[in-house]
């Protein structure tokens, strides 16, 4: 018994750090039962996921995220990246349930809890088409605008409140697009507009009757 509890309180020694780290890098758990990859990888059957990894489920195969007071169902056929409180979902379905407001991103669009209650939600991104389903209070959906990295104050016409029971769909591109470059707009354009060209046409005449006109004099005479 001496030696077993002994044993039992080095590990609690080495395994408490490694918690502590993994709380600060923004760790979860990741656990399958196969056909998960990890990274590109084969996922074991439990492992330590931290941000910007990505994690893709197989054709009939489900993987569960287990975060401090977060759990996030990825189904079949879906890929998503890791991220700090935050789930960058590529396509297919995940289920967020959440009492630290996780929230799901997905093209110009991201999904937050209204409160910090309970929270149950899954949102659905298929050829673009992005469908949101709250099933235990509410959720937001927040745009964001092209050239912000994210939304930090959005203005009332960029958010959208999805009720306890209901489901609404977006577009996965907004439609606020980035201006386009003032060179992009100006290329080839000025020799189109018709005032330019006989301007151009004037200058050419002018300096051709300078040139040819004079006769035999030259143009910088030597005397006056």
């Amino acid at each position: 018994m001496l030696q077993w509890r002994n044993f039992v309180y080095g590990a609690m020694v080495l395994a408490l750090p490694v918690l502590f780290v993994a709380d600060d890098t923004g760790a979860s758990m990741l656990h399958n039962q196969g056909g998960v990859l990890l990274n590109g990888k084969p996922a074991p059957d439990s492992s330590a996921i931290f941000r910007n990894d990505t994690i893709e489920t197989q054709p009939h195969h489900e993987a569960t995220i287990d975060a401090t007071g977060s759990t996030a169902t990825v189904k079949e056929e879906t890929l998503i990246q890791n991220g700090e409180n935050e789930l960058v979902l590529e396509h297919g379905t995940i289920l967020v349930s959440t009492s630290r407001g996780m929230a799901v991103r997905v093209g110009c669009l991201r999904v937050v809890p209204v409160t910090a209650d309970w929270t149950q939600y899954d949102v659905t991104d298929v050829n673009g088409k992005v469908t949101v389903d709250a099933h235990k209070n509410d959720v937001r959906i927040e745009v964001r605008r092209a050239g912000s990295q994210q939304v930090r104050q959005p203005r009332p016409s960029d958010v959208a409140t999805v009720r306890e029971g209901e489901h609404t769909s977006r577009e996965e591109k907004c439609s606020a697009a980035a201006k386009r470059p003032r060179y992009e707009a100006a290329d080839g354009a000025i020799l189109n507009d018709p005032w330019a060209k006989w301007s151009a046409m004037g200058v050419i005449g002018v300096v051709t009757c300078l040139a040819l006109c004079r006769g035999d004099d030259p143009v910088s005479p030597s005397r006056p």
